[in-house]
């Protein structure tokens, strides 16, 4: 019996990804180069400091060394502005609700810090509904390590065949693999033209299925 659901945020709930990439191929171009989504990919889903720098990056590029200090809340401020000209992805609300509807746990799982995940949470009227989210913050390794959704299902007092996760990145459908989880993929742009083949089932969105649904296909791939 599934007994609660896990979603990560980036890309997820909300297009961050895709802002994020824009903000960082910007100060790229700036300077004369091209920030490739190969180049990107690693990065998508996790943390970047733990994969690679792109001030590193782009400082190899061009053959000098940056003001990273200055450049940085530059990069940030029109992650920012790109951020909150986003919509909540479609289905998500719906998905949410239905699972409160059906007594369900609900909790988060990211890899971004706690601020940025609580303030757009906040931001975009959602917080409420979760009783648990974990963050970069909360653990020594980020996705595709497992630990982000080890820890949320002991902090959901529920075991991995009881949750099902919603994921949108190669990094993090491998996340919630590991954590021996039900995983449903559901691209954005960004990731749309990633692999997501070792996801248990692959949505174009959240709106495409209706969550009672997923569960029966859960239950049934149990049986």
């Amino acid at each position: 019996m599934i007994r609660g659901i896990i979603f990560d945020f980036d890309g997820l709930i909300l297009d961050t990804e895709g802002p994020v990439f824009q903000s960082w191929a910007e100060l790229f171009r700036g300077h004369g180069v091209e920030l490739t989504l190969d180049e990107w990919e690693s990065v998508i889903g996790t943390s970047n400091q733990e994969h690679f720098n792109p001030f590193t990056l782009l400082e190899g590029k061009i053959g000098r060394v940056l003001p990273r200090d200055k450049l940085a809340p530059i990069i940030y401020a029109r992650e920012i502005e790109l951020c909150e000209a986003q919509l909540v992805l479609p289905g998500v609300v719906d998905t949410i609700l239905a699972a409160k509807n059906r007594g369900l746990k609900l909790g988060i799982a990211s890899s971004s810090n706690r601020e940025w995940v609580v303030g757009h949470l906040d931001r975009l009227g959602l917080l409420d509904n979760f009783t648990v989210i974990h963050t970069s913050d909360d653990v020594k390794r980020t996705k595709p390590h497992p630990e982000l959704f080890t820890l949320a299902l002991d902090s959901l007092n529920i075991k991995p065949h009881e949750a099902i996760v919603f994921e949108d990145s190669p990094n993090g459908v491998t996340a919630a693999k590991a954590a021996g989880i039900f995983v449903v993929a559901v691209p954005n742009n960004l990731t749309r033209q990633l692999s997501l083949e070792h996801a248990d089932l692959i949505l174009d969105s959240l709106a495409d299925l209706a969550l009672d649904r997923i569960i029966a296909m859960v239950n049934h791939n149990g049986s």
